[in-house]
């Protein structure tokens, strides 16, 4: 099949088959939080400073049932959000969630990523999440999406990647064979995928992967054929991802999950290794985190930005204490002095940070400095709570 509008109407007929992803629906706002899709916080991430507004547009491209979207609406509550997806079905379950959350400001079209130019006006945040990678023509995809990004505008991607999918790619291939010209019929397919791993032994490669990384939620028969049974699938390593990304003309920023990517933890050990390390590109850096660390690649997770975007490093000690600091809202756990950050990790406040951080209310304009003169914490503690993402500045 090489056909794109075959390709799209196979991957609109598994996702009408099988609604993804397929969270439960809740009369109320979900649980928790995602920080990758909080304007402020995800704003914060990528240029170091608080947004001016947050009355934003937000699109979810590529919506499926609405999980993401949901989210868009209720952790920012003074943006619009747009929903678009290629599957009637999913776009039907991704408007009931929303109506019995009340996230009620959110509309659906039913568009494929190519025909985003349909949607009036421009968007602040693009949030496209497991969507690229089901294209027959990513390039043209990230291309259409890019259009639409406003000056100043941030994009957020999740895309597949080989190196930790690699299992997975020879169990696709292995169900496909086995259903030859059932291919395409997916209820046959997942029923054909849970037979073998059912039947293989149990120190088989393939099943003890499914068993460590995605068993727990490969129980539901959605995810099961959204990972073993989709018609269309590019997976990417860091060399063809910045390919991808170079194409769409924008700014790549920095991976959502920069400590994982941090080569002093796998090398740091060796000081000759390290210095090997430096004379390396970023990108080449990243390569190699990859090749030494598989697992780290099952996906990528990255922001892209549109210029013009401000960059705040707070390496000047006068600018930092002239800055407004503002506690995140993604923590959980708060007021206390043991939390979890913006990624679920557990923070451990000594009564200093704790204390400073309680000063750091929600729109006041004392600064950073007025607040020291008050609390005993020295400038390399605020900076780390930046780093923990508990904190979001305003420059003064």
């Amino acid at each position: 099949m090489t056909d794109s509008k075959a390709i799209s109407a196979a991957v609109a007929k598994l996702y009408d088959t099988y609604p993804f992803p397929p969270e439960p629906l809740l009369d109320a706002p979900p649980p928790g939080y995602n920080w990758r899709w909080n304007w402020r916080t995800a704003y914060n991430f990528c240029t170091g400073c608080q947004p001016e507004t947050q009355a934003i547009r937000i699109l979810d491209a590529g919506c499926g049932t609405g999980v993401g979207t949901e989210y868009l609406v209720h952790l920012n509550p003074q943006a619009t959000v747009v929903g678009i997806d290629l599957s009637a079905g999913a776009l039907a379950v991704a408007q009931e969630r929303c109506q019995r959350s009340g996230a009620d400001r959110v509309t659906f079209h039913h568009l494929s990523l190519y025909e985003a130019e349909q949607l009036p006006g421009g968007f602040d945040l693009i949030n496209c999440v497991g969507v690229l990678h089901h294209l027959p023509d990513p390039i043209r995809g990230i291309q259409a999406l890019a259009q639409k990004l406003a000056p100043g505008g941030l994009m957020h991607i999740f895309v597949y990647g080989e190196l930790g999918r690699w299992e997975i790619k020879l169990m696709q291939a292995a169900i496909a064979l086995l259903q030859a010209e059932k291919r395409g019929d997916y209820p046959d397919g997942v029923k054909v995928g849970r037979q073998l791993f059912a039947t293989l032994p149990e120190n088989n490669r393939l099943v003890r992967r499914e068993r460590e990384r995605w068993s727990l939620e490969n129980q539901r028969d959605e995810c099961f054929a959204d990972m073993y049974v989709h018609p269309q699938e590019i997976d990417y390593n860091i060399e063809s991802l910045f390919e991808l990304i170079d194409a769409s003309g924008l700014e790549f920023i920095g991976f959502s999950n920069p400590n994982s990517w941090n080569l002093e933890a796998l090398l740091g050990s060796n000081s000759e290794l390290m210095q090997r390390v430096q004379s390396l590109s970023d990108r080449q850096r990243y390569r190699l985190a990859e090749l030494l660390h598989p697992d780290l690649a099952t996906h990528y997770e990255f922001f892209l930005g549109k210029a013009p975007l401000p960059r705040w490093d707070w390496t000047d000690d006068q600018a930092l204490l002239a800055a407004i600091p503002e506690r995140s809202p993604c923590m959980d756990g708060w007021p206390s002095q043991c939390l979890f950050n913006a990624n679920y990790e557990i923070i451990q406040l000594s009564p200093a940070t704790f204390q400073f951080l309680q000063a750091c209310e929600p729109q006041q304009t004392r600064t950073i400095g007025a607040i020291l003169t008050e609390v005993d914490l020295d400038l390399a503690e605020v900076r780390t709570l930046c780093q923990q993402q508990l904190l979001l500045l305003t420059p003064g």
